[in-house]
C-alpha cells in the first residue's frame, strides 16, 4: 500500500491510498487458496474445485472483501504510525469508482482531523469556594408540614355550606358533546378537589360555591390540544350531582404520621428531612462548584480545536434549543436550523472542555467500572416503566446510547478528581443565596 499527503493544514489531514492491482489480486489468490480445501462443489470433490472455477465463482466477493481488508488495515497502520487520533470517522472514497475495474490498482482518499495535543494544565494553583447550607429548623418543619398536607383527609362541612378551593366536593356527573354521551364522560362519587387542576379548565371553577344537593350544568371547551382527538376543541356540557362539600383537614404531626413515610418516630423523620434537604443543598452547591471550576479551566489552556466537533457540537445546541422553545414539536421535520455564533461559542468551550477533560482522566487512569454503568441504566430504565427490558436491549446494541450513559460519569469522576488536588474553602450561606446562585447558572 502507497501513501501519499495530500492535506496537512492546522488539524486536517488528507491522504491518498494506493493498492496495487498485483497486491490486490495475490491477497484475492491467498483467500480462495485458504478457503480450497473446504469448498464442496457438484462434479467435484471436496477441496478439489479448480482455482479458475472458485474465482469466477466466488472472485468477485473475494475480492471485495480483500479490497475493504486492505484499506482498513492501510488505515491502522497508517494512524499507528502517525498517532494521529481522528475527530470525527475519517471520509474514505474510492477513487473513479465508477470506472474502476478489475485489473486496475485501488486509489482512495482519506480525509479528517485530528484530535489536537492538549497541552498540559498546571491545576496545582486552582482555588474554589464550596458553599455550605445547613437545613434549619424553620425548613425540616415546612417540609414536615407539606407532608402532612399531602397525607390529609377529608371531613364533611356542615350541611349548606358553600364549596371554596381546596375542598373536596364529592359528585355524579354525565359529560355531552353535540347532545351525545361520550367514553370515560361519566362517574359516579367521584372525589375532586377544588384547585386541583385534574379536570379541564373551567370545570372546577363551576363548581366552587356550590353546596351539597346542588345540580350544576358545566358548561366547558376541550382543549385543541385535548390527547382524544375526537374531543379536541369541542364544547362540553357536564351535567353535575354534587352528592358533599367536604374541608380538608391536614394530618396531625406526630408518630402516627411520621410511620406512614417509614419513620419509627416524629423526630426520627425530622431527622430523614433535614439529611435529605441537605442533601439537596449539597448537590446543588456541587453545580455551582463545577461551573466555577469549568470556568477556571476554560481560562486555562488553549489549543486549536477541530472544526468539525465545533460544527456538530453548534447543531446540536441548537437544534436542542429550539425544540425547547417549541416544544409541541415532537419530530425532525422543521428544516434546517442554523446555529448562531452564541451557539458556535458556547459549542467551542464545550468541545475544549471536553477534550481537556478527557486527557486529564486518561492521565489520571480514571475509568466508568461496570458497576457504575449498570447503575446509570437501572436509573434511565425507571423513565420508562413497562419497557425496561427493552431499554436494557436497546443499550446493550447501541454503542452509541452507553456512551452517552458513560460520558457524564466520567466528566464528574474526573471533576471530582481535579477539586481533591485543589485548594477548596467552604463558605456558609443560606439556601436563598444558594438559590440565587444556582440561578446565575442559567443566566450565563
Amino acid at each position: 500500500m502507497q501513501v501519499k499527503e495530500t492535506q496537512n493544514q492546522g488539524l486536517k489531514r488528507g491522504y491518498e491510498f494506493t493498492l496495487p492491482a498485483a497486491d490486490l489480486a495475490a491477497q484475492v489468490d491467498a483467500k480462495l487458496k485458504e478457503a480450497q480445501p473446504e469448498v464442496e462443489m457438484k462434479g467435484f470433490r471436496k477441496g478439489k474445485v479448480p482455482m479458475a472455477l472458485l474465482k469466477k465463482q466466488f472472485g468477485q466477493r473475494v475480492l471485495g472483501d480483500a479490497m475493504q481488508e486492505a484499506i482498513d488495515k492501510a488505515m491502522r497502520d497508517h494512524l499507528e504510525k502517525t498517532g494521529d487520533r481522528p475527530a470525527l470517522q475519517p471520509q474514505i472514497e474510492m477513487v473513479n469508482g465508477e470506472t474502476w475495474k478489475e485489473g486496475d490498482d485501488v486509489v482512495v482518499t482519506v480525509a479528517y482531523e485530528a484530535l489536537p495535543a492538549i497541552p498540559a494544565a498546571d491545576l496545582s494553583g486552582v482555588e474554589l469556594e464550596r458553599l455550605v447550607v445547613e437545613a434549619s429548623d424553620e425548613q425540616v418543619n415546612e417540609a414536615l408540614e407539606n407532608l402532612a398536607k399531602n397525607a390529609q383527609s377529608f371531613e364533611d362541612r356542615k350541611k349548606g355550606t358553600k364549596s371554596k378551593a381546596g375542598d373536596q366536593v364529592v359528585i355524579d356527573f354525565k359529560g355531552m358533546v353535540d347532545g351525545e354521551a361520550f367514553e370515560g364522560g361519566s362517574a359516579e362519587d367521584y372525589p375532586l378537589v377544588l384547585g386541583s387542576g385534574s379536570f379541564i379548565p373551567g370545570f372546577e371553577d363551576q363548581l366552587t360555591g356550590a353546596k351539597a344537593g346542588d345540580e350544576v350544568k358545566v358548561e366547558v371547551k376541550f382543549p385543541e390540544d385535548y390527547g382524544h382527538p375526537a374531543l379536541a376543541g369541542k364544547d362540553a356540557i357536564f351535567e353535575t350531582t354534587v352528592k358533599a362539600v367536604k374541608a380538608p383537614k391536614a394530618a396531625e404531626l406526630d408518630d402516627e404520621l411520621a410511620k406512614k413515610f417509614g419513620a419509627e418516630s416524629l423526630d426520627a423523620l425530622k431527622t430523614q428531612i433535614r439529611g435529605r434537604l441537605e442533601a439537596e443543598y449539597k448537590g446543588a452547591a456541587r453545580q455551582v462548584l463545577k461551573r466555577a471550576l469549568l470556568d477556571k479551566l476554560d481560562a486555562l489552556v488553549k489549543f486549536d480545536l477541530p472544526e468539525s466537533l465545533v460544527e456538530a457540537e453548534a447543531n446540536q445546541i441548537a437544534h436542542q434549543l429550539w425544540h425547547e422553545e417549541h416544544p409541541e414539536e415532537h419530530g425532525h421535520n422543521h428544516g434546517e436550523i442554523e446555529p448562531t455564533d452564541e451557539h458556535k461559542s458556547l459549542a467551542e468551550r464545550r468541545v475544549r472542555l471536553g477534550l481537556l477533560l478527557a486527557e486529564i482522566g486518561q492521565k489520571a487512569e480514571i475509568t466508568v467500572s461496570d458497576q457504575e454503568m449498570t447503575q446509570a441504566v437501572l436509573q434511565q430504565a425507571r423513565q420508562y416503566p413497562g419497557q425496561e427490558r427493552a431499554f436494557f436491549e436497546f443499550i446493550q446494541k447501541n454503542p452509541q446510547a452507553q456512551q452517552q450513559l458513560r460520558a457524564p460519569i466520567f466528566e464528574d469522576k474526573v471533576v471530582d478528581h481535579i477539586v481533591e488536588g485543589a485548594k477548596v474553602s467552604d463558605k456558609s450561606i443560606s439556601k436563598d443565596d444558594l438559590e440565587k446562585a444556582i440561578e446565575a447558572l442559567d443566566q450565563v
